[in-house]
């Protein structure tokens, strides 16, 4: 567990126990719409080799930087206890070659990574209100800048994700949100024309705090 992760759970758990927030609740129900403002930290894992293009280890790895930058969420409940998620946001991030005795920035690129993903709230009138989800994300690389002499090309494409989060209510309209992410991605990265390349498992976590705000 990330130090961003568990400092995000402690938050929620002792909000949870606020007693501003013990007050009635109204339950999530068929037809809700919730609109989530967070801010949310993408980390991705990365750490893959490049290689050159007759496959040859360069000693070096990719290393791409976490950044955090607010997201927006928008729900639509099916049911009482199913929903489905549609998120937003774009995030800057750094692309690195490193190893021994080398620590390059080669390209630094926006990606917009929207997520669409089904959820199950197994409580959906709790006064901490967890749930689960899966879905399909789509990651768009934009605005890419080259740095120190170097060129680098990102494929985009589709990858999946798995969720779980937790609503806790504040009244009748709003709540507090918790909600994390686990995505898997890979991506391939041409480096001057491809003269070096790396498939570069991305699969970054997403730890989002904020606020919602049910209609």
């Amino acid at each position: 567990m990330t130090t961003k992760l568990f400092l995000a759970l402690t938050i929620a758990a002792g909000l949870s126990a606020t007693p501003v927030l013990a007050q009635q609740i109204t339950p999530k129900a068929k037809g809700d719409i919730v609109l989530n403002v967070r801010l949310t930290d993408v980390a991705p894992k990365a750490g893959d080799p490049i290689v050159t293009a007759a496959g040859a280890a360069t000693g070096l790895k990719t290393d791409v930087k976490d950044d955090i930058k607010p997201t927006i969420g928008l729900s639509y409940f099916l049911t009482d206890k199913l929903a489905v998620e549609v998120i937003a946001g774009t995030t800057r991030h750094t692309v690195k070659a490193v190893g021994a005795g080398t620590d390059v920035a080669v390209h630094k690129a926006w990606v917009l990574p929207p997520v669409v993903s089904l959820q199950y709230h197994p409580l959906p009138g709790a006064r901490f209100s967890p749930y689960v989800g899966a879905g399909l994300n789509y990651m768009l690389f934009y605005s890419g800048k080259d740095q120190n002499g170097f060129t680098v090309d990102l494929d985009n494409g589709f990858g999946y994700a798995l969720q779980a989060g937790a609503d806790i209510p504040i009244n009748a309209a709003y709540s507090l949100n918790l909600d994390v992410k686990k995505v898997w991605f890979d991506t391939d990265a041409k480096i001057n024309g491809g003269a070096l390349t790396s498939k570069v498992k991305l699969d970054p976590l997403v730890v989002s705090v904020g606020f919602g705000r049910r209609f």
